[in-house]
């Protein structure tokens, strides 16, 4: 190994030359990124964003659920939906002191239903996924999620979310879940994972669903 400290562009270009750098994967990409962009369901994304207005409109709550990078992106779409879309949101993953109660003494399976129906999620309510597979029953993946969707179809409230791979349980539940076109199999999760951010940006940014301005869009 190699400890380069800080480099120049002199230094950069020596390297370079070397072969010590992978900008041919950077290209690769980056160039994925844009395939992605020309062939992602655009359709899909507008019926979410008027969904999302309805559901403000009628004092619906949104639910957004996810493990990982998908609880992550959870707790920052609830910040972003609250304060910028004026949509009362929520996650289970941002009590954790409930959750990892719920997993000890219940099991993980059934820890964000439990938590959905302490809630009184109904069908005024709507289910955002976060999700790379969108969760598998038969696999045996990302149960938690499989239970809480079979939850929302039973209440009848509104499902959307964002997943990648087939979409799983997730896409077999409602058509306003949006699937990450898979452009190359040994980067499904980063690709569907870094678009999820884009997508509830691209969402909580949209005409239908903007409220406030934003701060740095508001500095002059």
């Amino acid at each position: 190994m190699i400890n380069f400290g800080p480099i120049n562009r002199i230094e950069f270009n020596r390297l370079k030359e070397q072969g010590f750098f992978f900008m041919n994967f950077i290209k690769k990409y980056i160039k994925q990124c844009e395939e992605i962009c020309e062939l992602i369901e655009i359709e899909t994304i507008e019926l979410m964003a008027q969904n999302l207005k309805a559901l403000r409109d009628r004092g619906g709550r949104l639910f957004f659920i996810g493990s990982g990078g998908g609880a992550g992106h959870s707790s920052h779409a609830v910040n972003d939906f609250r304060k910028i879309a004026n949509i009362e949101s929520y996650t289970p993953t941002d009590n954790v002191s409930e959750l990892t109660a719920r997993i000890n003494d219940d099991g993980w399976d059934t820890s964000y239903l439990n938590w959905l129906k302490v809630s009184k999620f109904s069908s005024k309510d709507a289910l955002f996924i976060f999700s790379v597979g969108g969760g598998n029953q038969e696999k045996q993946v990302s149960v938690n999620l499989v239970k809480c969707i079979e939850y929302a179809n039973e209440t009848g409230a509104t499902i959307m979310g964002v997943v990648g791979k087939d979409g799983g349980y997730s896409r077999q539940s409602s058509n306003l879940v949006l699937v990450i076109p898979t452009v190359d199999e040994s980067l499904i999760t980063p690709h569907t994972e870094a678009f999820q951010a884009v997508i509830w940006h691209l969402l909580v940014s949209h005409p239908m669903v903007l409220q406030n301005e934003m701060k740095w869009e508001s500095v002059k």
